[in-house]
């Protein structure tokens, strides 16, 4: 089944491909015997591959809006099956129905990596410098793949199951919106999705009725004042001192505007202004992300900040200039949607296997689907249950490879139940 023009470089550890074909240590399929027969043979023939293609794009990250080479190997691999992928009008991510017929449902993942240098010290760690997949949307990747060409070998399917593999969901605006336009929601019933959680044991799946994630939003606030000398801050506006207001006062502030049950939070990132200890500078500004829980909330946070910003600033005479920058919602799984996934994660792995999980502060872009179908999203445990939890975002951050194979069940299972339901 492989198709990798991928031999290791020289001077590099060939990790993904022999001379003879695969060579892949052993991966255990947690959910083998489940069924049906057709995703046991299959999983069977193709586990030192679907090893292989996760590691290949581990070693090749490539980042959002820049997923040019993953994208092309996705479109060979499920072509080679003989599928017809369709890719974004971008040249990344891409589009692909498995199965026949009116119904469809939706199974999506990202594929783009992050600004960061791997430090896992892992032999396939990542070939390109400052770039590593440290949220798991290698995993997220690889699981889709497997599953994908796993449906396409079922004798018959209830339906359609159309594969999104989507870019940019590290940035906003992310690549869920991309695909939207470009129609990958088009006849969808529902649409399911995971997400790798390194506090979750491998073989369990955390799920959750409402909602999964929250709103983050960024916030840039530049300054301006005439500047001056440190000694004479009467005679100028003092705009170290005005940054100082607005960096404790907004986040105070908004804790007495709006619901404390909400979860809203704002926390700065990064400030900048002057270099001399006794200048008052001409120019500075403010960086922080700003993250909700609740969905109304989220709706009116933008004329609610900006009115508490003028109302600290323009008292002490500086010049401001807000820019609110619109993240993505919160990711609201609902109640039917939900109960076909944790019937399809019980289907694949057993009861044992669902678990519960608490409302995260971290965005992610699948909210954008939700706005438009009803579907849910889950937390898919990589954690080998032994050892540091290395969490996500983090130069060290590694996963149990068996995931790999507890994933992609899951997600076929999932596809089929809602195809039955």
């Amino acid at each position: 089944m492989t198709v990798l023009d991928s031999h290791a470089q020289e001077g590099e550890p060939d990790v993904l491909l022999t001379g003879s074909g695969v060579s892949m240590p052993t991966v255990d399929d947690i959910g083998a015997g489940r069924g049906p027969s057709w995703l046991d043979g299959w999983l069977s023939g193709n586990v030192g591959d679907i090893v292989a293609w996760y590691r290949h794009i581990h070693a090749h990250p490539e980042l959002s809006r820049q997923e040019f080479q993953t994208t092309q190997l996705l479109a060979t691999m499920l072509a080679s099956a003989g599928l017809q992928p369709i890719i974004g009008p971008t040249g990344t991510g891409l589009i692909c129905d498995v199965g026949t017929g009116d119904r469809c449902v939706a199974l999506r993942a990202d594929i783009d990596a992050l600004p960061l240098q791997e430090a896992t010290g892992l032999p396939f760690a990542s070939r390109v410098d400052g770039v590593a997949h440290s949220c798991g949307h290698d995993a997220h990747t690889t699981i889709l793949l497997a599953a994908g060409l796993a449906l396409a070998s079922a004798p018959e399917l209830p339906g359609r199951v159309r594969l999104i593999f989507q870019p940019a969901e590290e940035v906003m605006p992310g690549g869920a919106l991309d695909m939207i336009e470009a129609g990958a929601l088009k006849g969808v019933e529902r649409i399911f999705g995971l997400h790798c959680d390194p506090r979750v044991e491998v073989g369990r799946v955390g799920t959750r009725v409402g909602a999964i994630t929250s709103a983050t939003d960024l916030l840039e606030l530049r300054l301006t004042s005439p500047g001056g000398h440190t000694s004479r801050p009467h005679l100028t506006a003092d705009l170290v001192h005005a940054l100082g207001t607005v960096i404790t006062g907004l986040p105070a502030l908004l804790s007495r505007r709006v619901d404390p049950r909400s979860g809203t939070v704002l926390v700065w990132g990064a400030v900048h202004a002057g270099e001399a200890p006794n200048a008052v500078p001409e120019e500075g500004v403010l960086r922080g992300t700003l993250r909700t829980g609740d969905h109304e909330v989220w709706a009116d946070l933008e004329p609610l900040v900006a009115g508490l910003v003028q109302s600290l600033v323009t008292p002490l005479g500086v010049g401001y200039e807000l820019h609110h920058r619109r993240g993505v919602p919160p990711v609201v799984n609902d109640s039917e949607s939900t109960a076909i996934l944790r019937a399809g994660i019980e289907s694949a792995l057993g009861g044992d296997a669902l678990a519960g999980t608490k409302q995260s502060s971290g965005g992610e872009d699948f909210g954008w689907y939700l706005e438009n179908i009803p579907g849910s999203f889950a937390r898919l445990g990589v954690w080998p249950g032994e050892g540091v939890m290395r969490d996500l975002h983090q130069p060290t951050f590694q996963l149990d490879e068996r995931a790999l194979l507890t994933g992609a069940r899951v997600m076929v299972h999932t596809a089929l139940t809602a195809l039955a339901a």
